[in-house]
């Protein structure tokens, strides 16, 4: 894999597979528009805990591990399966999720 090729798959794309480890796939339902700024929290916030481990910062690390999670449960890759989810539960979930990164965002 390459990062202009998407990952392998399972069969019934559930996981994709990356180093030979499944890894829980994003929620296909949610549109791109909004997956691609759920990404942008992801990293946003993936960086915030690389900077607050580097700077010793206990505190910004557990704000930013928080984020991540939000961002991970909102994709749908934590927290209850998205294909066990009905697709109003689905729906709820990210835009609950986009909400709170957002609104963590302007703080």
């Amino acid at each position: 894999m390459n990062a202009h090729e998407p990952p392998e798959t399972t069969p019934v794309g559930h996981y994709v597979v990356i180093g030979g480890r499944r890894w829980r796939a994003t929620d296909p339902s949610i549109p791109e528009e909004i997956a691609a700024r759920l990404r942008h929290h992801l990293m946003s916030a993936r960086r915030a805990v690389r900077s607050a481990t580097a700077a010793g910062d206990a505190t910004a690390e557990k704000a930013a591990r928080a984020r991540v999670q939000q961002a991970k449960v909102a994709l749908g890759e934590r927290g209850t399966p998205w294909w066990d989810q009905p697709e109003d539960e689905r729906r709820r979930r990210w835009e609950q999720g986009l909400a709170r990164l957002d609104a963590d965002a302007q703080s």
